[in-house]
């Protein structure tokens, strides 16, 4: 991936024998912050030679902004050059110990696609939809980096004229396209975070693929939910592209209607302006945009939140599907084939779910932002 001077996107890279380290992206290169850091006297330079960004993410937002500010000089005044390093010539790690982790629901196009799929006699939205962003909390163990071989699941499903289920590897795995948000400051136990604090804990975010087997999860999602069937992996990408990177793609919300309740609203709430392109075989099959999701990312982290929940450095939450109103817009397999009923065509022929051997890979941009890739190739049961 190619990243620009203003983006400068934070991750852990491997290079030879070296221990794992914190780099910050610039072109197609890997800047070495531990050296440069430590060279500049910097107080907090120790945090650029730990395996994971998380000592980095618990500064808070002044350390935050005063590193890319400094570093953003640094690449202005030619100073970064001698701690250089290939990308090609690194093996990237996962970006930070994943401390828990929550999937939302945030997409009106994405619900309401899979509600007409699913109850085509009945209002595509659930009565409470509208009113707070709706969420599960997923497996933080399972959260992977980029470029994880991801094995096809096994488990209960049960098709619709069968009397009961089988057990065997999932035959409907899918992709969901996402984006994550990557929070750095803790929370105190008991005490909600309000919409206008979302900057102060939220460093950045990740390109994020929540891998399902469909079929498991509808056998098994009533009445309580997601489970098993996307419990078994979640991949992210390796560079997580700070909040103030992404200010000039800040858009709007779409109007929500109904009013939403006090604790989420605020006078600053946006989204962003970012395109999906998801690849299966290095196939262009959707462009997913962002721009139109109905919940802000503050009120996601609001409404995860105001029962008290706390929050930890190292939380990565994410949108759920990201889906737009275009048949070339739609963020899973489920939603471009009509639950497998209108195949799309892959390679040549007819496709419905993800087959052992493919290979998807997921980028993003927002204008000439470029937000990187997360990628993955399916293996056998």
């Amino acid at each position: 991936m190619t990243f620009g001077p203003d983006n400068l996107p934070l991750g852990v890279f491997q290079h030879d024998d070296d221990a794992p380290r914190v780099g910050a992206a610039l072109g197609d290169q890997v800047i070495d912050l531990s050296p440069l850091a430590t060279a500049a006297g910097l107080d907090h330079a120790a945090v650029f030679a730990a395996p994971t960004l998380n000592a980095f993410l618990a500064l808070g937002r002044p350390a935050w902004s005063s590193t890319r500010a400094w570093l953003i000089e640094l690449v202005r005044t030619g100073g970064v050059e001698a701690h250089l390093i290939p990308q090609s010539a690194v093996t990237m790690q996962l970006p930070f110990e994943v401390a828990d982790y929550v999937d939302f629901y945030a997409s009106e196009q994405h619900a309401t696609n899979l509600g007409r799929l699913f109850r085509p006699d009945a209002e595509p939205l659930l009565p409470n939809w509208k009113h707070l962003p709706v969420g599960y909390h997923g497996r933080a163990g399972t959260v992977v980096a980029s470029g994880t071989d991801i094995a096809r699941p096994s488990g209960q499903r049960k098709a619709p004229d069968a009397l009961a289920p089988t057990y065997g590897p999932s035959q409907r795995l899918d992709i969901e396209v996402e984006l994550g948000y990557v929070v750095g400051t803790p929370s105190a136990l008991g005490k909600p975070v309000s919409v206008d604090d979302f900057r102060e804990h939220v460093y950045g975010v990740v390109l994020v693929n929540d891998w399902s087997a469909r079929d498991i999860q509808g056998w098994e999602y009533v009445p309580l939910g997601p489970f098993l069937g996307k419990s078994f992996a979640t991949s992210i990408s390796p560079w997580v592209v700070a909040l103030d990177a992404l200010e000039a793609a800040a858009v709007p919300l779409p109007t929500q209607t109904p009013a939403v309740l006090p604790y989420l609203a605020g006078s600053d709430l946006v989204n962003y302006d970012i395109t999906f392109e998801v690849r299966i075989n290095g196939e262009l099959v959707s462009t997913p945009p962002y721009r139109d999701i109905y919940w802000s990312p503050a009120q996601m982290l609001a409404h995860m939140t105001v029962n008290g929940a706390s929050i930890r450095t190292g939380d990565l939450y994410a949108s759920g599907t990201v889906s737009g109103t275009e048949p070339d817009q739609l963020g899973s397999l489920i939603e471009l084939t009509k639950a497998g009923r209108e195949p799309i065509t892959v390679g040549g022929q007819d496709y419905t779910f993800l087959q052992d051997g493919d290979e998807v890979v997921i980028t993003a941009a927002a204008g000439s932002l470029d937000l990187g890739a997360v990628s993955g190739r399916v293996l056998p049961a």
